[in-house]
């Protein structure tokens, strides 16, 4: 009787949803990442179909292959996506960055960050217990031996989860056509900075100097990027030489610069 009782309610109760919503869902990733904006992907299928003002190129995953089929089902006008990658704001390595206790709680960088900030002496650097690699959808990351998380950029989607779950906030993403990066997310002076971490970026303004574009600012002792000058104007880094600490790098992308070692990328 329960029985039969909980069939009728399910048959006047049940909520009917659009078939269009479906047909969108199955063309999503599924990575349920919500770089979209939106709790997942069912959520944003509804709202694309359902919502005339929420655009087709939403899904960074999903790229412009998936922004060109939702666009066909929905009726709306085919946006291109804009392609990112994640990129580690640290070049504090074992070998590079002072520890000033040893940690044996959970492997967890939230949980290390509660106790005194973390073991490092840069309060601003990455912890390396690798929380933003477990916490990838795409099998992105890998923890690297020297103690810091590596991007595979063949698949890396740029949807962001794994900077949201660090909490130095050492992850950012970037424009994949960057020409430079920085690998230092210290807001330290210069001599404590260097003296925490040997690849730190000691704001010294050098490379604000050598960059003829206005591409480079120091704020608040660490350099910061304009990659959209550099990408319009730059034919030349001269920043990087520049840099004494080399935190700065040139932002190599893809596997044709990088070499593959048991499925380990460098």
């Amino acid at each position: 009787m329960f029985g039969l009782l909980l069939a009728v309610a399910n048959a006047r109760l049940a909520v009917k949803i659009d078939p269009l919503v479906h047909a969108v869902e199955d063309i999503l990733p599924k990575g349920q990442c919500g770089a979209c904006g939106y709790p997942g992907c069912l959520g944003y299928a509804e709202a694309v179909v359902k919502n005339p003002d929420v655009p087709v190129n939403l899904c960074l995953p999903g790229k412009d292959d998936v922004a060109k089929k939702v666009a066909g089902l929905t009726g709306k006008s085919n946006q291109t996506t804009e392609k990112r990658i994640a990129h580690i704001k640290c070049n504090g390595t074992i070998e590079k960055s002072v520890r000033i206790f040893e940690y044996r709680g959970v492997r967890k960088c939230v949980s290390a960050n509660l106790l005194q900030g973390g073991n490092l002496a840069c309060k601003y650097g990455c912890l390396g217990l690798g929380s933003c690699v477990s916490e990838c959808p795409f099998n992105a990351l890998y923890l690297g031996e020297n103690g810091i998380p590596v991007v595979n950029p063949e698949k890396c989607t740029g949807c962001g989860k794994c900077k949201y779950v660090c909490p130095k906030n050492v992850i950012e993403m970037v424009k994949v056509d960057a020409q430079i990066r920085l690998g230092c997310n210290s807001h330290d002076k210069g001599a404590i900075a260097r003296k925490n971490c040997s690849a730190s970026c000691i704001g010294c303004r050098m490379c604000e100097k050598a960059c003829p574009h206005g591409g480079i600012v120091v704020e608040n002792n660490l350099a910061k990027i304009n990659h959209a000058i550099c990408v319009e104007k730059c034919t030349e880094a001269v920043c990087v030489a520049k840099c004494p600490t080399k935190a700065l790098h040139g932002a190599v992308w893809g596997l044709d610069k990088v070499e593959c070692i048991s499925n380990r990328w460098i």
